[in-house]
């Protein structure tokens, strides 16, 4: 009873002390209204053309500037947005802070602006009484050094996306908002973009070239690059490369290397069954300064490769990925788009559930196409699938409470940060690991067909429709669902809820396993390990100890739970010797394969900001390396999966 008693005054105590956490004489705000006064989009015209030019010509300083006339059908407050999400970033950019020198003006006065408060890619714009179109001028201030963003302008070269330099008004759907832009370059230079121009001009500055008017929506979806080294690659009639290069040297393409790059368009063309453009540039950069990227569009990609890409084809394998990657998204990611990833302007958040199709589908054929075209060796391609096995079934410990599907909000999540402990937070693996899915996917079509049908089916049906439309066709998982089931019926539905959106604490591997190859480890390195090792500059030992380490000794990753992480390393510390010698790669991979069985474990000193300290790596398992080893004698459905058509 004493005892009871007493629970019951601490319990009553510590209820009436919680009820005076806030005392009644401490002030005790309540929130302001938030108020949207911005319009929402409405599927309707616009009413009038809006003119923008891009002076992209100062690229010492990396300044472009803009100016864009605007109709305006009534006074009052007219609001122009800056665009905020936009397709293939799969998260709100943030290139809005680059903007300056905002300042409207009509008739040649100065207009009243402000910024929206709640929406800050916002700008609210006083219109006075009898005025039918306003002058926007304002600066697109790009990085000058390392660590502002990527690079997009230097001496030789500049990347010009119309969607970092232009604004346009709320309230309509940006496929009925005519605009007809134009872009100045310094002179001698060169342009290439899927707009086609309707002129070119001189001016004080440099060359002026103009292109015929078209909708927000395309224009947004074809930027341009431009530049002093230029060559133009025809692949097919429809399809070509423009390269732009740090020099001439860079642009010396051989012969077989263009008829690879002309073998991925004819098997792009008959996995899909359809092209969805009515003519497609791939917009190469090769340069060393100039920002590296790969961003998919209807009839371009934006594709941003180091020096060597033709020059040292064999040393490039991982860049040899990236235009089947991004000419794959053509048919996946921008026609056929999830549903709740289409919006109707770059206001409207997107949602990106269905990135394990527009990405994981697009990672799978990217590496498929590449294998068939000859981009890549069929061995290449089998490493580097091998290299993606090993990632999720020894390097992903997150999968055991993460499921697939979450992945997908990473992009909107981390803002593509890098991350203290990435194999257990997860980051983006609806790509690598979706691919493993999809590569499950057309094992189970072809056994269960006896051979008969395959991923390929799916494509023509997926994909393969309204040829030459490249606007967009939405879908739903039930949409993906039930296209397979017309290409073999199966539980599709419940496969997919298994592999994507439960928590899968085993890697999808089934495609591999069952299909002809098994995944193991040896303690030699294969090409596309090495290959990835001299361009990263480092060493990877994810499988031999877990982490990675650079050519100066800095940890760049460490498995979570693994023997690194468990002697106390992180990212970013410093190995200064082992074993008592100053580090060198060779030093540590000797001294993990001395600690193979029985060995000692090495002993690492580790510098961490002024903090010095010795660890023991207790890794004896040796040196381990991820490759894919040949079961059974013969083709199994993998090998059926690479194969040209």
């Amino acid at each position: 009873m004493r005892r009871a008693a007493l629970a019951f005054l601490l319990f009553t105590a510590a209820g009436a002390a919680s009820a005076q956490i806030v005392p009644p004489q401490n002030s005790r705000p309540v929130p302001t209204a938030k108020v949207d006064t911005i319009p929402a989009a409405r599927d309707i015209p616009y009413p009038g053309t809006m003119q923008l030019t891009v002076d992209a010509s100062d690229v010492t300083r990396a300044i472009f500037r803009i100016r864009q006339t605007i109709p305006v059908s009534a006074a009052g407050d007219f609001v122009l947005l800056y665009p905020k999400w936009v397709p293939g970033g799969h998260s709100p950019r943030n290139d809005i802070k680059n903007i300056t020198g905002f300042r409207p003006t009509a008739n040649g006065k100065p207009l009243q602006w402000k910024r929206d408060t709640l929406d800050v890619f916002a700008f609210h714009i006083a219109v006075p009484e009898d005025v039918t179109s306003i002058d926007v001028e304002y600066q697109y201030v790009t990085p000058v050094t390392e660590g502002q963003g990527r690079m997009l302008a230097t001496p030789d070269m500049a990347s010009i996306q119309w969607l970092a330099n232009s604004m346009y008004p709320a309230g309509y759907y940006v496929r009925q908002i005519p605009v007809q832009a134009s872009v100045i370059v310094p002179k001698g230079w060169k342009v290439a973009t899927a707009l086609r121009p309707s002129g070119q001009s001189d001016t004080r500055t440099g060359t002026r070239v103009d292109y015929p008017a078209t909708s927000y929506e395309i224009l947004v979806d074809s930027p341009m690059i431009a530049g002093a080294h230029y060559r133009r690659i025809d692949l097919t009639k429809d399809v070509a490369i423009d390269v732009i290069a740090d020099n001439e040297a860079e642009l010396a393409a051989k012969p077989e290397q263009i008829e690879a790059h002309k073998r991925l368009v004819d098997q792009a063309v008959k996995a899909f069954a359809s092209q969805h453009y009515d003519h497609y540039n791939f917009l190469l950069t090769i340069s060393d300064t100039l920002g590296g990227n790969g961003l998919e569009h209807h009839r371009s990609s934006e594709n941003g490769v180091g020096r060597g890409y033709f020059t040292d084809w064999d040393s490039k394998l991982r860049e040899r990925n990236l235009l089947p990657h991004e000419f794959s998204h053509s048919w996946d990611g921008k026609f056929r788009r999830g549903a709740d990833l289409w919006t109707p302007d770059y206001r409207m958040p997107m949602e990106n559930s269905l990135l394990w199709v527009y990405e994981g589908q697009t990672q799978f054929w990217g590496y498929v196409l590449g294998a068939r075209s000859g981009m890549l060796s069929k061995q290449d391609t089998l490493d580097a699938i091998a290299a993606t096995a090993a990632a999720y079934s020894e390097g992903t410990p997150g999968r055991s409470w993460r499921p697939l599907v979450d992945t997908t909000n990473d992009p909107i999540i981390a803002g593509r940060q890098p991350q203290p402990w990435r194999s257990w937070q997860r980051a983006e693996d609806y790509y690598s690991e979706g691919q493993l899915i999809w590569i499950d996917v057309d094992r189970i079509l072809r056994q269960r067909s006896g051979g008969k049908r395959s991923i390929d089916d799916f494509a023509r049906l997926f994909y393969g429709i309204r040829d030459r439309d490249y606007g967009e066709v939405t879908y739903t998982l039930d949409d993906v669902a039930a296209t397979l089931n017309q290409v073999v019926p199966y539980d599709w539905r419940g496969y997919l809820q298994r592999r994507v959106y439960d928590v899968a604490p085993k890697a999808p591997l089934e495609g591999i396993n069952e299909g002809g190859y098994k995944l193991v480890f040896t303690a030699e390195p294969t090409k596309w390990w090495k290959n990835g090792e001299k361009d990263s500059k480092s060493s990877n030992f994810t499988y031999s100890g877990g982490f990675s380490v650079g050519n100066d000794g800095k940890v760049g990753t460490v498995i979570w739970d693994s023997a690194a992480f468990n002697a106390g390393i992180v990212t970013g510390d410093q190995i200064l010797a082992i074993n008592g010698r100053g580090y060198d790669m060779d030093s540590m991979k000797n001294a993990i394969k001395a600690a193979a069985g029985q060995g000692p474990a090495p002993q690492l000193l580790i510098k961490a900001g002024d903090v010095y300290r010795t660890v023991s790596l207790d890794w004896h398992g040796g040196l381990r390396y991820p490759r894919l080893q040949k079961v059974g004698t013969g083709p199994g459905t993998l090998d059926a999966l690479l194969a040209p058509r």
